[in-house]
């Protein structure tokens, strides 16, 4: 997997992305990683990157050209223009980080997992100009419903997310399963008459984790953790996991039936 990231600030990334899993994993060539100056594809001397909104407003927009060529050249083709668009080819993404993007989720992670090269842009200032998100990026992409000085965050949120779900990543591969927002769930609901065993589909979080000492300041972990009874944990971690996702984010485990 290739991560290409475009900004005006790439010493940013000198942190997040040389520390702990993703290093690892460009250690073990697994995943890798370039980033680009943006300001290195300006043609004036002053390395402008940005310029005033048409129409009026606060603030400057990302200009489209500097974005353009970055992209093609990593590429190593034109995208073409309005008379004739080239798209790119596939299993690559072009993603342009924005608060007015669709949000970036489990799943989105994981659709990128499956392709070969994910390219982001980062996006600063006001915005940037929209025949960028139009002509240029497959995608617009927030991370959450706010707003960030720049996407040079999101964008590496989105490396992180994505390469921990590489095979041979993390040590455990069932990690990437069995964690927050794993999809299916198996639930046990009863009635007056009869029990019922209904497997759902459910975006849930991840179940409570406790460790070593069992007791706390005389907070105990719970019992049946440390019974042994595997069937009885699992239907433990079953339905604390769907009591969370209920209390924290109950958008995510509607009842069904």
């Amino acid at each position: 997997m290739r991560f290409d990231l475009i900004t005006i600030f790439p010493e940013f990334f000198a942190g997040p992305l040389d520390h702990g899993m993703v290093r690892r994993a460009k250690q073990a060539g697994i995943v890798q990683i370039q980033v680009l100056d943006l300001r290195e594809f300006t043609k004036d001397r002053h390395r402008t990157v940005d310029d005033r909104p048409f129409g009026g407003g606060e603030g400057m927009v990302l200009k489209p050209e500097p974005l353009f060529e970055a992209v093609e050249k990593l590429l190593g083709h034109s995208v073409g223009d309005a008379a004739e668009p080239r798209n790119p080819e596939a299993g690559t993404a072009i993603l342009l980080m924005s608060a007015a993007g669709r949000l970036f989720t489990q799943e989105t992670a994981r659709r990128y997992a499956a392709l070969g090269r994910v390219m982001l842009i980062c996006g600063r200032y006001e915005g940037v100009d929209e025949r960028v998100a139009e002509h240029l990026a497959t995608e617009e992409v927030s991370v959450g419903d706010y707003v960030l000085s720049g996407g040079e965050l999101p964008a590496a949120i989105v490396v992180d997310a994505v390469t921990r779900l590489l095979p041979g990543v993390l040590g455990n591969e069932a990690s990437a399963q069995n964690e927050s927002f794993a999809e299916s769930i198996a639930t046990q609901r009863s009635s007056d008459t009869r029990q019922l065993s209904l497997v759902t589909r459910h975006c849930l979080l991840d179940f409570p984790h406790y460790t070593r000492p069992a007791e706390y300041r005389g907070w105990r972990v719970p019992e049946v953790l440390i019974g042994g009874n595997h069937a009885e944990v699992a239907s433990w971690r079953r339905k604390q996991a769907l009591a969370k996702t209920r209390r924290n984010r109950p958008e995510l485990a509607t009842e069904n039936g």
